[in-house]
């Protein structure tokens, strides 16, 4: 089962995010639902999760609390996601392993994918939510989940959850 540790943010931020959106549509498009929308820190694939779980707590022992808000929409080849913005959290993706996929962090939050032969699919939606901007929250905790397919769909499930507590300067 693939795993990856991730910020998840607040209902409040979330519900900004929804409202935002409204009713999502586009021929094609695939839409994450809101109890899947994160922030990836690393990406570990099939991977133990006790083991992994471990190796995780090591990485963020002593990680402080980071600032974060979501901002303008952009998009990958077939993704459709918002931007995140925060002081901290390269390094606190640094620390979860993030550099390990081998092509430099972006942080986001994924809305949608979409067909990548499709590539101005989402060019509306960029357009839409390129003002947006979420309120600031603090993130306080990482999480390590699970993503399960059933039926074509995934799932994501929290394994094992870290305080982000070292006192600031």
């Amino acid at each position: 089962m693939p795993v990856f540790s991730a910020l998840i943010p607040p209902e409040g931020v979330l519900d900004q995010v929804a409202a935002a959106l409204g009713t999502p549509g586009g021929e094609g498009f695939r839409w994450s639902s809101r109890e899947n929308w994160h922030i990836t820190l690393g990406f570990y694939g099939a991977d133990d999760p006790a083991e992994r779980g471990e190796w995780l707590a090591g990485r963020l022992a002593g990680a402080g609390p980071v600032g974060l808000r979501l901002e303008k929409a952009a998009t990958f080849p077939g993704v459709l996601w918002l931007s995140v913005s925060g002081t901290g959290l390269h390094e606190l993706a640094a620390k979860a392993g993030a550099e390990s996929e081998g092509r430099p962090y972006v942080a986001h939050l994924t809305l949608a994918r979409f067909p990548r032969d499709r590539p101005d699919a989402a060019s509306a939606w960029v357009e839409r939510l390129a003002g947006f901007t979420s309120e600031t929250w603090t993130a306080t905790e990482a999480v390590l989940m699970s993503s399960d397919r059933e039926q074509g769909v995934s799932h994501y499930r929290v394994i094992r959850s870290y305080a982000l507590n070292r006192a600031r300067a």
